[in-house]
């Protein structure tokens, strides 16, 4: 019985309707979640009272079906994903009112973040995402590394013409930043270029280093992981399927009409045989 019922959930579970109804539901959550910012029509706040209650119960019965779908109950809780939704569902139901009432309403915003992990295309480009931060840690810590020297060249050379924003090596960091998100660094650079007319070599180096090179460094960190993702997804749906390998021979499906008259006869002639026979 429990085998059927396990039989039943994963193929509800696994149902393109099933899924594609769970999205449009994440999606009324998003548009239930907008929509309390603005002031409503008593009757229209009603309706989005009692849509949001068939939310929580509509994701309260998708998690039972998902958690009861897997034959093996501990390999519900080794996904990510699957704890992640756990936590929004469980934190939906913390009732709106006392001292959990901003607790229960964050957790009510991050329901629309349920969207990635019912979205097979967007769960990957996250889970690429996450592979990728380690390779961009490093690529941060040597821009950290650049934005500190030029901040320490920054503040001892230009404190004198602008405090503000060359004051010290913290200053002078957001400073840089802003100069790396071009914010106005024009204005920046004339103001020094007025008392050091070379000072234009040192944004230009920096820009040079931070929004180029590793910008593109990242994108590039970005990219690979995405692209060996897909690759492994791909690799992953092709083996669900059966593989010829070079052992296996190409073989003839279809017989001929002489082929088929063959064997009619030789049949014919094993029966006759048998007929004629003696018993024993």
């Amino acid at each position: 019985m429990l085998s059927s019922l396990h039989v039943k959930l994963n193929a509800i579970n696994n149902n393109k309707y099933f899924q594609a109804f769970t999205v449009v539901v994440i999606i009324l959550a998003a548009l239930t979640i907008g929509a309390k910012t603005f002031e409503l029509p008593d009757a229209l706040s009603g309706a989005i009272q009692w849509l949001d209650v068939f939310i929580l119960l509509f994701f309260l019965i998708e998690i039972i079906i998902k958690f009861f779908s897997y034959q093996n109950k501990l390999n519900f809780f080794k996904s990510g994903w699957n704890l992640f939704d756990t936590v929004i569902v469980i934190g939906s139901l913390i009732p709106t009112a006392g001292q959990g009432i901003l607790i229960a309403r964050l957790l009510r915003v991050f329901r629309v973040l349920r969207l990635v992990s019912a979205v097979p295309q967007l769960k990957l480009l996250i889970n690429a995402l996450f592979k990728a931060i380690p390779k961009m840690g490093y690529i941060a810590v040597l821009m950290f590394i650049i934005f500190y020297i030029y901040a320490v060249i920054g503040s001892l050379v230009f404190s004198d013409i602008n405090e503000e924003l060359w004051g010290d090596v913290s200053i002078s960091m957001l400073t840089l930043f802003r100069i790396a998100t071009f914010e106005d660094w024009t204005d920046v650079m004339y103001e020094t270029m007025a008392v050091y007319p070379i000072s234009w070599v040192y944004y230009l180096t920096f820009i040079f280093l931070t929004a180029f090179v590793f910008l593109n460094m990242m994108i590039g960190v970005v990219i690979e992981t995405m692209t060996a993702e897909h690759a492994l997804a791909e690799k992953d749906n092709e083996s669900e399927l059966p593989q010829l390998t070079a052992d296996h021979q190409t073989r003839q499906i279809f017989a001929t009409h002489q082929q088929v008259q063959s064997l009619h006869q030789e049949l014919e002639e094993i029966k006759a045989l048998l007929k004629s026979k003696p018993h024993q």
